[in-house]
């Protein structure tokens, strides 16, 4: 089952693909000015993304102008003309701010009778992160660990992060205004809200001050609010400072936003590579929310009860992790999850299950997420671990370590929430064999 479940996770991968989607776009719906354009990608995905435009531009005579690749420490673009710089993540750091003072280079260069191609994805809040205006380095810092950690959804974590980004809440589109501006935009939040990825550096922030800083009491309590960020929030709540750019703003005219690709294309690769296989397939919306053990727990008990007679099952989303005080467990959402779901899988015959990022990385780990089956469970306590107390303490990583149930990728180059497939037995016995389809590597 193992093979297979790799199988599909790749196809996952594939359907999401950054630099296929951009060449998609960009020969279905050309720029919409014949001025050289600059190339400014940010995020996860950001390599492949400007690779494909850099391509795509090349043989459309475009004229290229250079640009800046803010992204991970994965491939580099091979465009000598593109400047490639790597940030900090998931926290970020002194890298992260370096990365920002080369967005504010690469902006410098951007001629008044120029465009920009802003290619973004999700991971650039923390990789190209820089304070603004009096925020604290250190401040940002504090404040990323604790949002990250509160269990909130992302759309929560970014409503309050664009606030404190140089380059968040529409910032970057502010500094490149009133210069045409086009932004293809990959994905990594449920309802795929282009103010919400990567904290929104060319989109409007609908919230005021007043409403942000309400939410990030309720998350934190008063007293565990950086300092320098609650005082740019009340100062902007009490009209002393300028709040962020809201919409209908002049600085938007000329930006043009397109979704490119999103976490449903990686749930739809799935379902269509199970099809080609032979496999019933049940694949659910792209709205996989809430605490990671809780989804792993319904998850798992589906499969156990026999998922609705069907042999494979995807789901796509982003489930959070709510860290107590003192919490000292490794592990991210995907491994809680699949560690949740083994529990409910224990002794259950025929049945296994892969969580994974598909950026290819679960939190602060090494790891994408884990694959887990029936002896899972039993094979952890087998080791002289206590599995259900490393669920309690959110300590999944070394729980499924100790089981071989990791699953290493490294950087996918993607960035499109997590993917979760379940398989029965059944699935396997159809899908290997012959005439089913193409089988799966081994």
């Amino acid at each position: 089952m193992r093979e297979l479940l790799l199988d599909l996770y790749g196809a996952a991968l594939r359907a999401a693909d950054p630099a296929a989607a951009v060449r998609h776009e960009l020969s279905e719906r050309p720029l919409p000015s014949g001025a050289p354009v600059h190339v400014l990608a940010l995020g996860k995905a950001a390599a492949g993304m400007a690779g494909a435009a850099v391509s795509v531009l090349d043989q459309s005579k475009a004229s290229f102008a250079g640009g800046v690749v803010v992204g991970t420490s994965g491939a580099k673009p091979a465009n000598r003309a593109l400047r490639y710089v790597t940030g900090d993540h998931p926290l970020p750091g002194p890298a992260s701010a370096r990365a920002a003072e080369a967005i504010a280079d690469a902006v410098a260069s951007v001629h008044a009778d120029h465009q920009a191609l802003v290619l973004l994805s999700g991971g650039a809040s923390s990789l190209a992160a820089a304070p603004v205006g009096s925020v604290a380095a250190g401040d940002l810092s504090a404040l990323w660990s604790f949002l990250l950690g509160s269990g909130r959804d992302i759309v929560a974590v970014n409503t309050v992060r664009k606030r404190c980004l140089r380059w968040g809440a529409g910032r970057l589109a502010a500094a490149l205004a009133p210069r045409p501006v086009t932004v293809l935009c990959i994905s990594d939040v449920i309802g795929d809200d282009p103010g919400t990825v990567g904290s929104g550096p060319c989109a409007p922030d609908p919230r005021w001050a007043r409403e942000v800083l309400s939410l990030l009491e309720s998350v934190a309590g008063a007293r565990d609010i950086p300092v320098s960020v609650r005082r740019l929030l009340e100062r902007q709540a009490a009209g002393d400072l300028p709040d962020t750019l809201k919409p209908g703003d002049a600085v938007f005219r000329n930006v043009t936003t397109h979704v490119i690709a999103s976490n449903r294309l990686a749930v739809r690769g799935v379902a269509r590579r199970a099809q080609e296989l032979g496999l019933p397939v049940l694949a659910g919306a792209s709205d996989l929310s809430g605490e990671a053990r809780e989804a792993g727990t319904r998850i798992g008990a589906f499969l156990r009860a026999g998922g609705g007679g069907a042999s494979c099952f995807v789901w796509g989303g982003e489930t959070t992790v709510s860290l107590g005080a003192g919490t000292a467990g490794q592990g991210g959402r995907c491994q809680e999850l699949a560690l949740a779901a083994a529990a409910e899988l224990d002794d259950v015959p025929g049945v296994a299950l892969l969580a994974a990022g598909t950026d290819g990385r679960d939190g602060p780990t090494d790891a994408a997420g884990a694959l887990v089956d029936g002896a899972t469970w039993a094979r952890i306590a087998g080791l002289g671990r206590n599995p259900e107390a490393d669920l309690s303490a959110h300590d999944a990583y070394h729980a499924l370590e100790a089981a071989g149930a990791l699953l290493h990728t490294g950087p996918t180059g993607t960035n499109v929430m997590d993917v979760v497939i379940g398989l029965r037995q059944r699935a396997v016995r159809d899908a290997l064999r012959p005439g089913a389809g193409n089988p799966p590597p081994g």
